[in-house]
């Protein structure tokens, strides 16, 4: 009887120890802690193991405990899941927190955003902006890019000489869409990444699709970076891509103003408005005066534009322009001058109302 009093005994006290140690743990790792690294990045090598990773956080201040949270991961959570990867850590945290966080592996990345119908020279401003800095590499100091080096860089064809072996740049071919690079990533290689963007939903089809037009790859580029920049309303797209085989086709100057636009970045004298003397420049970009297709692309291009380029739709529309009755966007489109014209004179007086009440608004400010 006695023994079995002192089995009852140690059974009750190792059910107590197990319930003060869970406390304990459990105390622990749900706990706030307050540390002084917040406003920094904590690296987490690749390659770390469980413990290696509690213990440099431990280091840091930001887990109180490493018998605890070691405890906590064999027993109820899963230390296999913990990533490798730059962190930044709230200040209070809890434990509990912490390994969520490394679950979710939030590597620091720097976010890219090139919108759709972006020019080179603005690709080159925003690059230069967030990846042109600065940086040591292998002890040795790399300097600052501005957005004429990274422009510069642009005149690099070797990545679309398959598709493009006239091309004079990569205008046309880095594909707009929001990239997450790695913090230290240099401008050549973002570069890089965007023209390789655009490899992934180009199509070899496409080439042949073109040469059936009668038209090279690096045309279809051009009329779909016209394309982009004429309209963002995708299913009018293969109505503009029509126009414009119907100007073509009539030896008509397509007359696009976003090629102005374009001359006027490229001369370095864009300040946001078109002039007279944009629209009479001598450039083979200028398709007010020229006829045909420019010499190559005026803007990053979408998948949209090059398929409504490759599918143009057959109409007998010559003009269009914006619709501001809807004012969505979109555009009234006209097969006949006449009909044109009144429709460019409600755009314009549409346009003159817009105009005044910015005026009037500025002027209250």
């Amino acid at each position: 009887m006695k023994f079995i009093k002192i089995i009852v005994a140690l059974v009750f006290i190792a059910i107590l120890a197990v319930a003060g140690l869970s406390f304990w743990v459990f105390r622990s790792v749900n706990a706030a802690v307050a540390h002084s690294k917040a406003n920094d990045y904590i690296k987490i090598e690749k390659g770390s193991t469980p413990r290696e990773i509690i213990i440099k956080l431990a280091a840091d201040g930001i887990i109180s405990s490493v018998n605890a949270t070691n405890i906590y991961l064999r027993t109820i959570g899963d230390p296999s899941k913990l990533q490798a990867g730059e962190y930044q850590f709230a200040s209070p945290i809890s434990t509990i927190q912490v390994l969520k966080q490394l679950e979710k592996g939030e590597d620091r990345t720097i976010k890219l955003t090139i919108p759709e119908g972006f020019t080179r020279f603005d690709i080159a401003k925003r690059v230069a902006d967030k990846f042109g800095r600065a940086s040591v590499t292998s002890g040795m100091e790399t300097p600052p890019m501005d957005d004429t080096a990274v422009l510069a860089l642009m005149d690099d064809i070797t990545l679309i000489q398959d598709i493009s072996p006239t091309a004079k740049n990569l205008e046309g071919y880095m594909y707009p869409t929001t990239y997450n690079f790695p913090r230290d990533a240099k401008p050549p290689e973002v570069i890089k990444a965007m023209v390789e963007q655009f490899w992934k939903f180009w199509k070899p089809e496409w080439s042949a699709q073109a040469r059936s037009l009668g038209r090279t790859s690096h045309e279809i580029v051009t009329i779909a970076s016209l394309i982009e920049t004429e309209t963002g309303v995708e299913s009018e797209r293969p109505i503009v891509a029509g126009i414009i085989n119907n100007r073509l086709a009539k030896n008509i100057p397509l007359g696009i103003d976003q090629t102005n636009v374009y001359i006027a970045k490229m001369l370095g004298k864009w300040d946001g408005t078109i002039h007279k003397s944009d629209l009479e420049v001598d450039s083979p970009y200028n398709t007010r005066t020229k006829t045909g297709i420019p010499p190559g692309p005026i803007s990053s291009v979408t998948e949209s534009s090059i398929r409504a380029a490759l599918n143009p739709q057959p109409n007998d529309y010559i003009f269009y322009v914006r619709n501001v009755d809807a004012n969505d966007g979109s555009h009234w489109f006209y097969a006949s001058a006449a009909e044109f014209e009144k429709g460019k004179a409600k755009y314009q007086q549409w346009l003159e109302k817009e105009r005044q009440e910015k005026r009037e608004g500025n002027a209250n400010q």
